[in-house]
């Protein structure tokens, strides 16, 4: 079978000349009804107080300070915004090749799904504007090397943090963006515990500059945005729904992503901004993010590192509902065609909007050992493994996606299993890590 035209573009034929140099350092390392229905209890509202304070807080003290919680923050001092060519680059960027094409914002366009997601809406002829801090939450080299790939596609990706309020009005105010795509955030569960403010400093305070943005706008653009399937938490009842409760996160994280769909509800609510929320299920796939289990295990299998595999304090494998980075791309992009509009003006409702939830997974979860021995077969060496008891640290002991409403509504059906995607990562890696007896070839 041919390869897709994003597998093309993953996939170069002359990988190094987009490689840049990285250091080895960092590679080592339907309603509305129905998904509120069972969270409307005292908790909910508690949550979303919680929210909108820990919003308003974090916002008065980012505003002199811009990016502080940020590893290397971009000084305010630098980032360069406006003027004749800069605006010449975005409209560029934005400029619509197709008929009914979209004009999208992604945020986090240097991230793994955001880079995607960006290169797919570019191919089909939409505009496409992106913005990214490029902080070092993971080696920053990689988030560059996706940049130079977007670059090569005619993206123009600004740097710049969505905190920032000067960056986003001038954005708006080139540009009439009909949609925002925002994949900008804080991941990971267990870093919460090390940089708790961090979370709450891109996930809360940024969604809520960036909808301050939007509600503002005339004409206001339809968002769709990334949630999580943390948001399930404790939830014990498998495979999860839409409709399941969310009032039980197990790790900061997942609290943020809750607080963000009380968050952009209100903002649905009040402003008609029409907005659909994502919730991602384990997403993996050719540049991926470093700190996912399968980069990692990958990484030191080939060293011969011992990998740490967790188990459930009762034994079982952990398992996870691994979903490969195409299909979430064809739910992204799905999302933002059948987003509907928002009905607001210069912060001023009109008319009910659309607000929706959908879960975007494969619904074909695999145990972690299992996984490992997939990659084990495609490395074509035996990882060297040390399994534990998991610990108390945000983790949970499984993720099932049930996505039949996004089938029903999205048209969205996973196609890719694991050992296909799982094939295709190790194929990106190594032609991306090129390694001489584990040190990277510098190009």
């Amino acid at each position: 079978m041919p390869p897709s035209p994003l597998e093309e573009d993953i996939f170069p034929s002359t990988p190094g000349k987009i490689k840049i140099e990285r250091t080895h350092h960092y590679t080592m390392n339907r309603s509305f009804h129905r998904c509120f229905t069972s969270t409307t209890t005292m908790f909910l509202w508690a949550l979303l107080l919680i929210a909108l304070t820990a919003s308003y807080l974090s916002i008065q003290s980012f505003v002199d300070t811009g990016t502080r919680f940020l590893h290397h923050p971009i000084p305010r001092d630098h980032v360069i915004i406006g003027g004749p060519h800069w605006e010449k680059k975005i409209r560029a960027s934005a400029q619509v090749h197709r008929v009914h094409g979209l004009s999208v914002l992604v945020t986090g366009a240097a991230g793994f799904v955001g880079s995607h997601v960006a290169l797919a809406l570019k191919k089909r002829g939409d505009g496409v504007v992106g913005l990214d801090n490029f902080n070092d939450y993971y080696d920053p080299s990689l988030k560059h090397a996706r940049r130079a790939l977007l670059d090569g596609h005619n993206i123009f990706v600004v740097e710049g943090d969505i905190n920032d309020k000067r960056i986003l009005v001038k954005l708006f105010d080139v540009v009439p963006f009909t949609h925002v795509m925002h994949l900008a955030a804080q991941a990971g569960v267990r870093y919460a515990i090390e940089n708790p403010h961090s979370y709450v400093h891109s996930n809360i305070a940024g969604l809520v500059k960036l909808l301050e943005q939007c509600k503002s706008a005339d004409p206001q653009p339809a968002v769709v945005w990334a949630s999580s399937s943390s948001v399930y938490g404790l939830n014990d009842k498998a495979p999860f729904s839409e409709s399941d409760r969310t009032d039980r996160p197990a790790s900061l994280y997942a609290a943020t992503k809750k607080a963000g769909e009380a968050i952009t509800h209100s903002y649905n609510h009040i402003y008609g901004l029409a907005i659909t929320g994502l919730r991602f299920f384990t997403v993996y796939g050719p540049w991926g993010r470093p700190d996912m289990a399968y980069f990692s295990f990958t990484q030191n299998i080939r060293k011969g590192k011992r990998i740490t595999i967790y188990r459930g304090k009762n034994g079982v494998d952990l398992a996870r509902d691994f979903t490969y980075i195409d299909d979430i791309v064809k739910g992204c992009v799905a999302a933002l065609d059948t987003s509907g509009k928002s009905t607001g003006s210069g912060g001023k409702k009109k008319g009910a909007a659309p607000y929706r939830i959908y879960n975007l997974g494969n619904t074909q979860p695999v145990t972690v050992p299992t996984m490992v021995s997939i990659l084990e077969k495609y490395l074509k060496k035996k990882a060297k493994k040390h399994v534990v008891t998991m610990l108390g640290n945000g983790d949970v002991p499984f993720t099932h996606a049930n996505i039949s409403l996004a089938r029903r509504e999205l048209g969205y059906n996973p196609t890719t299993d694991l050992p296909t995607g799982l094939r295709k990562f190790v194929k990106w890696y190594e032609s991306y890590y090129v390694e001489d007896h584990g040190k990277p070839v510098k190009y």
